[in-house]
């Protein structure tokens, strides 16, 4: 799987690119995120599916995490199973049941069922916040969230 350019995914220029990653870059590191300089983007069905197996370990922060600090710090390839088959193993997961479980499709059925209920609900994009049926799609400020919370009668902490 070769995957993307920015610019391919999204029909924009190189310059384009460069813009919208150098804002996204300066909205992380303001919360003390890690933000490479990613220029592709990659197909991450197997990554959910071998989440969904390390959440069912116990390991599914951790797993996540590392995915997350591989693809969007890094900028490796997570469509390619050897490089899961790191992530994985960089948690503690054992590295031959991780192949088994992407080459069975063990979790296929349980992203699937994720996949299907974002559609029912309209999600399109990521994050997003669902609290009871009110959906807050892609990267938010503070207030928007603070509402959301507020209004569905979270209470704030003290």
């Amino acid at each position: 799987m070769r995957g993307l350019t920015l610019a391919e995914l999204f029909s924009c220029s190189d310059d384009d690119v460069r813009l919208m990653t150098s804002n996204l870059k300066q909205v992380a590191d303001g919360l003390g995120l890690p933000f490479g300089d990613r220029k592709m983007t990659y197909n991450s069905r197997l990554a959910q599916e071998l989440g969904k197996w390390a959440e069912s370990k116990g390991k599914g922060e951790e797993f996540h995490n590392a995915v997350f600090r591989a693809y969007l710090v890094a900028g490796k390839n997570i469509g390619d199973i050897p490089v899961l088959i790191k992530i994985a193993e960089s948690v503690e997961l054992d590295s031959r049941e991780a192949e088994k479980i992407i080459s069975d499709r063990t979790f296929k059925p349980a992203v699937d069922s994720d996949w299907n209920r974002s559609l029912k609900l309209k999600i399109k994009a990521v994050p997003a916040f669902l609290l009871n049926h009110h959906v807050l799609v892609g990267a938010q400020n503070y207030e928007a969230l603070q509402t959301l919370l507020l209004s569905n009668h979270v209470p704030r902490r003290t």
